[in-house]
């Protein structure tokens, strides 16, 4: 029972406690609610008091941008105004100073006037004083004008007569030196009489080998080693059928020479690798380039040249391994320097110049393979480059043509280059072959229409054309030059340059009966 009791009192104790405990709950939750409320509300007003505050914020940022716009607008408007203000006073200054200028114009016109009226006045003056005197002269000397004249005539003729003599024995003297250099002049054209040259290169070298297995070694694993000479020397190996030989193709005649040098020292050393041809292609370069200043020393003294520059003994060294027509060009220089010394020895002329010109005539040839243009028109470069001699420089020009020469001693060079060239063996190129190109050449110009005659000059270095200036015009000149020089391009090989010259000439003959 008492259990009961206890039970009971627990319960209704738990109840009373649970309903007081929700009654707090109630107002605690209540107090919580009423708190957010509160703040809530703060927070709201808080919100629309920084919204107020911002909008008059951006209300006076704004009319600040609006007044700076307007300042800036002022601003431009002055300036503008300031710009317009100082054009128009300038143009007022501008007008000012025409009107100043005007007036000075007037000025100057009005004391010119002046002027020509005071000369006309003196001119009247001295005239009529002159008339005076020659009236008091005539009656002082009793004479005539015509009679003073004859009189005047006859006593200055006689005054002449020595001076008259003294002229006539200048002129002899002047003719006997004349005469003299013309029989030179003369003798210098019989002598240049010969063939001149016309440059062809030879491009291939032939190594011997000393069996054909040498070939499979040359080429190497996947042609590394063929490939690493043609790169380093620039030149093409061409290995075909030909027994126990290698030719070496290129236009380069130095490139040509280290690449056979380099590929005999190989074939003797028989160690043939990408490391070993590197180092055997620098062996033939210094071995190249030693042989070509001992040429060029073998030159000058040879010759008996003094005072060329360095380079100039190098660039003569490297005309050992230049042929035209299967002549050596150091050699032909040698022959033909000391052919013009002789000649000018005989000729009583300068053999010092004449045998320096005709050593350096052909240098362009060393560098023809590396620069544009002429071997004449390099040499000529080349020569003002190091200040060589001016008569040195024109023999060089003029030794085919190119220009007048100056001197006996460049024709003397002509004459020397043409009996070097054109003697028995020292050319491979025979006279039907040159004749034959010159014929082709001609040939081609007289295939375009309007061309009258044709013909090939300066050792088929220029072609003149002469047209029908009926049927060709100025402007149609340029045009056929241009197409005859692309079909000479297209249909003949030929060496340096060939000039195109057009020539239209227009006649009117007419007789007076």
């Amino acid at each position: 029972m008492e259990i009961i009791i206890y039970l009971a009192v627990f319960l209704i104790t738990a109840v009373i406690f649970t309903f007081v405990g929700f009654i707090i709950r109630k107002k605690i939750a209540e107090s919580k609610l009423k708190s957010a409320e509160n703040e809530a509300n703060q927070i709201i007003e808080r919100a629309k008091i920084e919204a107020e505050n911002n909008k008059k914020e951006e209300i006076f940022k704004a009319k600040e941008e609006i007044l700076s716009a307007r300042k800036d607008l002022d601003d431009e408007i002055r300036e503008r105004r300031g710009e317009v203000q100082g054009q128009e006073r300038r143009l007022i200054q501008k007008e000012e100073n025409l009107e100043r200028k005007l007036e000075n114009l007037e000025k100057k016109e009005k004391n010119l006037n002046y002027r020509e009226e005071e000369l006309e006045k003196k001119r009247d003056e001295i005239q009529e004083i002159i008339d005076k005197q020659i009236e008091e002269l005539q009656r002082i000397s009793n004479l005539t004008p015509e009679e003073a004249k004859k009189k005047l005539l006859s006593e200055l003729e006689k005054t002449l007569i020595s001076e008259k003599a003294t002229l006539i024995r200048e002129i002899e003297n002047k003719t006997k030196e004349e005469s003299i250099k013309k029989a030179r002049e003369i003798i210098g054209y019989a002598i240049q009489k010969c063939a001149a040259d016309h440059t062809s290169e030879t491009t291939v070298s032939i190594v011997a080998l000393p069996n054909d297995d040498m070939k499979g070694r040359i080429i190497g694993r996947e042609g590394r080693n063929i490939k690493a000479l043609e790169t380093l020397t620039g030149i093409d190996l061409i290995i075909d059928d030909t027994p126990e030989a290698v030719v070496i193709s290129g236009f380069d005649p130095l490139r040509r020479e280290v690449a056979k040098i380099a590929l005999e020292k190989l074939i003797e050393d028989g160690r043939i690798h990408p490391a070993k041809i590197e180092e055997m292609v620098e062996k033939a370069k210094e071995e190249v380039e030693n042989t070509i200043k001992e040429e060029g020393e073998r030159a000058v003294l040879e010759t008996g040249v003094v005072g060329l520059h360095p380079d100039l003994i190098k660039l003569l060294g490297k005309l050992k391994y230049r042929t035209s027509y299967g002549q050596n060009v150091l050699n032909h220089s040698i022959e033909v320097s000391n052919l013009a010394r002789i000649m000018a020895d005989e000729l009583g002329l300068d053999p010092k110049l004449a045998r320096r010109a005709a050593l350096l005539h052909d240098i362009g040839k060393a560098l023809d393979h590396d620069m544009e243009g002429t071997h004449v028109e390099i040499g000529v470069e080349i020569l003002k480059k190091y200040k060589e001699n001016e008569k040195v420089i024109n023999a060089v020009q003029a030794h085919h043509g190119d220009v007048e020469p100056q001197t006996i001693e460049a024709i003397l060079v002509q004459a020397a280059d043409a009996i070097s060239a054109s003697r028995p063996g020292a050319r491979r190129e025979t006279f039907e072959t040159y004749i034959k190109r010159l014929e082709a050449l001609e040939n081609i110009a007289d295939s375009f229409e309007g061309v009258e005659k044709s013909f090939a000059i300066q050792a088929g270095r220029e072609i003149r054309i002469i047209v029908k200036p009926e049927k060709i015009s100025d402007d149609q000149m340029v045009i056929l030059a241009r197409d005859v020089a692309k079909k000479v391009e297209d249909e003949m090989e030929y060496p340096g340059q060939i000039k195109v010259n057009i020539v239209r000439e227009t006649r009117v003959v007419d007789y007076a009966k």
